[in-house]
C-alpha cells in the first residue's frame, strides 16, 4: 500500500513487474515506518510485496 501511495497511477501492473528487485527493495525500505531490514529480504518476499502492489493498484482502478 505505502508504494502505492508514493507512486500512485505511475506505475501500471505490466511496469510494477518490469521494476527491478534492487530498485524495489529500496523503495520499500524508504517507506516511513517499514520495519524489515534489507539483511531479512528475500527475492520471494520482494515477490510477494509486487503482487500486493499490483493488487492495490488494481483495487483503485
Amino acid at each position: 500500500m505505502g508504494l502505492y501511495e508514493k507512486f500512485g497511477d505511475d506505475f501500471g501492473e505490466s511496469k510494477i513487474y518490469r521494476i527491478r528487485f534492487t530498485d524495489l527493495l529500496e523503495w520499500v525500505l524508504s517507506i516511513p515506518d517499514f520495519a524489515g531490514t534489507r539483511e531479512e529480504s528475500t527475492e520471494g518476499h520482494l515477490e510477494q510485496i509486487q503482487s500486493a502492489w499490483v493488487y492495490e493498484w488494481r483495487d483503485n482502478q
